[in-house]
């Protein structure tokens, strides 16, 4: 049975801002692949430390995540046109005459071009967030032969809602207003007045990018836009290779800071559902979306919107996540680790503050004091001051559940005849939970590391010799605190004498409760 996606997609041109990223690339590469009679795609990529565009997509040609494309279809390359531009700049800075060809044959925009650092200024969120999308925005407007512009938001953009709909909810403040505002302000003003800008919102990422849904719900009479939301995007499930991923962002970044021994403790309620969704499952819903908008019969009222998230149907914690992740780590450690990757979350903040200055402040400033007697250049009070930023943003996700409305998401599966079906699988309950994890911390090793299987031998090694020092070293630093506290409280001195032998022959302890008899 024929396609009838790559038949709607059949000669038609599409314009991919951000694709170098993540999902850029994910997107291009499946497009490229299961869409093969697609017109061509314009990839808008910036110069970036020296190098052009074109030599940038050269290097993600090059990528693992492109082998099947290399291997089975190299002639698929020729359709990807790469298009010099940044957002930052009206028109997106792009060539007069490359950018009226885009005007001319543009049929489909893929807006996901965004700042992701959620501890990032305020000014930063909307300058490339929200300003960036109206400049996209007023591009798209130009575009003759425009079906579709998907807009990526962000699953977690209304933290005022309890349940999120799958409709644009009003900003708190006009988005207008605020860039207007934002353009004659100093940075520290800004930033001074950036928590009564947010409100609830707990980084500019979640802000700007409400700002921006608000943008194109706005132009949805002029131009036909949609919303797509994504929750916390992980590793790829099964395409194009299983557990590809090239960033350290979410919960993968975790997964290989704990792995490699730097990260030890986390604020998590680990009986709270994760809200995670594959890349491929989400590039394959967001492939669908504007064929199966533009082919209704009937064009919606409102805006169109996608909440791709797990929903109700969820029903794996971030305590099995974690469970699992420590399980795989252990059968394919990471090479050169810290220290012994035992780390936990804890449900109490005020315990995770207490481990986080014992297991990340003291000996990070211990490593960095060895290493200036060594004559070395310091770095591990620097990353974990990055560390620390990074979990105070990851805990306001991971510490309250979040519910979404998945109807039309889920409805995408149901207009697909067999063969779409098959190509783009979106179903996230056939996921097994253990298998998975292993597959993104296989590929965190693989694609993120670059670190060898076949060196695993030499890694378990590392890991079972800082095995016996973590033993040694937890064993000590208790019986240093019960040294210090039978000092401290006699009656605890006088109820440990009733420990005999096993009291007596303990390190510091023995002498500290029996003296010198």
């Amino acid at each position: 049975m024929a396609s009838e996606v790559n038949e709607w997609y059949r000669g038609r041109k599409v314009l991919v801002t951000g694709a170098s990223g993540l999902m850029g690339k994910v997107l291009i590469e499946k497009l490229l692949y299961s869409v093969p009679d697609i017109g061509c795609v314009y990839a808008l990529v910036r110069s970036k430390r020296g190098k052009t565009p074109e030599s940038r997509i050269e290097d993600m040609w090059k990528l693992p995540l492109f082998s099947r494309i290399r291997e089975e279809k190299p002639h698929a390359m020729k359709k990807l046109v790469p298009v010099t531009g940044d957002i930052m700049y009206d028109e997106l800075g792009i060539e007069k005459a490359q950018l009226e060809e885009i005007y001319d044959e543009v049929s489909i925009v893929f807006h996901f071009a965004a700042s992701l650092r959620l501890e990032a200024p305020l000014r930063e969120g909307l300058e490339m967030n929200t300003k960036g999308t109206l400049r996209v925005l007023d591009m798209a407007k130009k575009m003759k032969k425009l079906v579709s512009f998907v807009h990526l938001s962000t699953a977690f953009c209304y933290p005022d809602y309890e349940r999120m709909a799958e409709k644009v909810h009003d900003p708190p403040a006009n988005p207008h207003e605020v860039l207007r505002a934002a353009s004659w302000l100093t940075d520290d003003q800004l930033n001074t007045l950036a928590p009564s800008l947010m409100q609830l919102h707990p980084n500019s990422y979640t802000y700007s990018k409400r700002l921006a849904e608000a943008l194109v719900r706005e132009s949805y009479a002029d131009i036909p836009t949609v919303v797509v939301r994504p929750s916390i995007v992980t590793p790829s499930h099964k395409e194009p290779t299983p557990g590809w991923v090239d960033n350290l962002n979410g919960p993968i970044g975790l997964m290989i800071g704990a792995g490699k021994g730097v990260i030890r403790t986390m604020h998590c309620y680990g009986h709270y559902h994760a809200e995670v969704i594959p890349v491929d499952i989400a590039i394959n819903a967001i492939i669908l979306i504007p064929h199966y908008i533009h082919t209704k019969i009937d064009r919606p009222a409102e805006i169109p919107v996608f909440n791709l998230t797990s929903g109700d149907d969820r029903d794996t914690t971030w305590k099995e996540v974690l469970d699992v992740g420590k399980a795989t780590v252990r059968k394919f450690p990471f090479e050169g680790p810290l220290w012994y990757p035992n780390g936990n979350i804890r449900h109490n903040k005020l315990i995770h503050e207490l481990c986080v200055f014992f297991y990340h402040i003291i000996p990070a400033y211990l490593i960095d004091f060895l290493m200036l007697i060594f004559g070395q250049k310091r770095f591990m009070v620097r990353i974990q001051n990055r560390i620390s930023v990074g979990l105070m943003v990851l805990q306001y996700f991971t510490t309250r559940e979040w519910w979404f409305d998945t109807h039309n998401f889920k409805a995408l599966a149901t207009k697909l005849n067999p063969a779409d079906f098959a190509t783009f699988p979106m179903n996230l309950k056939i996921i097994e939970v253990g298998p998975y994890i292993e597959s993104c911390m296989i590929g965190g090793k693989l694609y993120c590391l670059k670190e060898k299987l076949e060196n695993l031998p030499k890694a378990r090694l590392q890991n079972n010799i800082l095995f016996v020092l973590d033993l040694l070293v937890s064993a000590f630093f208790y019986l240093l605190m019960l040294y210090w506290m039978v000092q401290l409280f006699e009656p605890l001195r006088n109820l440990l004498t009733y420990g005999g032998p096993f009291v007596r022959y303990l390190p510091l302890v023995g002498k500290a409760v029996f003296g010198n008899e």
